[in-house]
């Protein structure tokens, strides 16, 4: 009720409107090694699998009103090993796994592009494979309810924490995946995050213990 006076149509539209375009936080999540097992490029669909805790990581994040949005680097169709289509094909994977355990991601960001690439029209320098900010940007753009000042990423790798840097998030390092190779200087290079964790679980309970 507003005033004493029950809600019309036309009321209950702009409140649901208005609750819509207000300002959130949002977690920029990596996907291989990070959301699902690290096993390399993915050319059988059913070799997609969440890592545990996944589901019910996004599944909080969701709950407590926190835009989940996948950022994600695939060079697989420009390495000529399978078709962009595929990319998109394991994404949807990842989705559909996702909403068997009550959980979904805001939106699906992933940069295709591979300077060293052998397909052509895919291999080439670009500003939206991370660390650089592309697909953040696309995000904020597409999404202007979303929180710059609230920002985290969380990845495996160097470049995700890299990308936490530029573009003002908060990164985080997850264990999984390729995480204890970029600390132990065998994969990428060592970082510096604002919080190392064991895996996503760990990785979305202190995100949220920031944003109380």
């Amino acid at each position: 009720m507003v005033a004493g006076k029950l809600l019309n149509r036309t009321d209950l539209i702009r409140i649901f409107m208005d609750k819509e375009k207000a300002i959130k936080p949002v977690v920029f999540l990596d996907r291989d090694g990070t959301l699902n097992v690290e096993v390399g490029y993915i050319r059988d669909l059913n070799d997609l699998k969440l890592i545990e805790g996944a589901g019910s990581s996004v599944r909080k994040l969701n709950e407590r009103g926190v835009a989940a949005i996948l950022i994600t680097n695939q060079t697989g169709a420009a390495r000529g090993y399978y078709s962009e289509d595929h990319i998109k094909a394991l994404n949807t994977r990842l989705v559909n796994l996702l909403k068997e355990e009550g959980a979904y991601l805001d939106d699906v960001y992933y940069c295709p592009h591979y300077k060293e690439g052998i397909v052509p029209e895919l291999s080439f320098e670009c500003q939206c494979r991370k660390p650089e900010i592309g697909l953040v940007e696309r995000a904020y753009e597409e999404h202007p309810q979303l929180d710059r000042e609230r920002s985290f990423v969380v990845g495996d790798k160097a470049t995700d924490v890299e990308l936490a840097s530029n573009c003002g998030a908060k990164g985080v390092l997850v264990e999984t995946g390729y995480g204890k190779q970029v600390q132990s200087g065998e994969y990428q290079w060592k970082v510096s995050p604002d919080y190392q964790a064991q895996s996503i679980s760990e990785a979305i309970d202190w995100i949220l213990s920031e944003l109380d």
